[in-house]
């Protein structure tokens, strides 16, 4: 299975994949915090603390549910507002059941433009500032290559504000590529590649 890396701006991004125990914790929280509130909804009410324990609870569990994926999701939460702004970039099999629930959907998803990535190629950006049902606004990137699907979804907490960092995630979405193992077997020829 393949798996993707990324290597985004440490000064802009703090990533939330393999971050265990103390490690990452804060931002893990913050950003479990910002959706579990935006699943919610924004009449939702409850117990401040009640949100909190579940947050602190996902945080726990989350990254060992990464580790587990093996490097199929990667996450990442604004360095500056970690409960601002959350990125997960994932790769999937292009099985027909997904192939099926991508071309039922909404007819607003259709509205999508080209967007390039340095390493995926050419792909499909969705950009949802103002998404019906109150649902926060959110920017999804989708690279097809053909056995498998490559997803990035940004997912913002303030409107207002979403327009001011998308553009950071463009940048982000741009350097996510696949890695894949390679299984070579011993009379296999050798390639060698001249390193001018």
């Amino acid at each position: 299975m393949p798996r993707l890396h990324a290597e985004p701006d440490r000064s802009k991004w703090v990533p939330v994949t393999d971050s265990l125990g103390f490690r990452g914790r804060r931002a893990r929280k913050q950003a479990i915090g910002m959706l579990l509130s935006q699943a919610k909804g924004p009449d939702a009410t409850g117990s401040k603390r009640g949100g909190g324990f579940s947050a602190w609870a996902m945080s726990q569990a989350v990254p060992f549910l990464m580790r587990k994926a093996a490097g199929r999701v990667l996450v990442w939460v604004w360095k500056a507002e970690p409960d601002l702004l959350v990125v997960m970039a994932q790769v999937q099999a292009a099985t027909p059941e997904i192939r099926i629930a991508r071309a039922s959907m909404p007819i607003e998803y259709d509205d999508t433009e080209e967007f390039r990535g340095t390493y995926l190629g050419v792909g499909e950006k969705l950009v949802m500032p103002l998404p019906s049902g109150g649902r926060p606004p959110f920017a999804t990137y989708t690279w097809d290559l053909g056995t498998h699907l490559v997803t990035v979804t940004a997912v913002c907490s303030d409107r207002e504000r979403f327009g001011t960092v998308v553009g950071a995630v463009d940048e982000l979405a741009r350097g996510i590529r696949i890695v894949d193992d390679l299984t070579v077997g011993e009379s296999a020829p050798v390639l060698r590649i001249d390193p001018a």
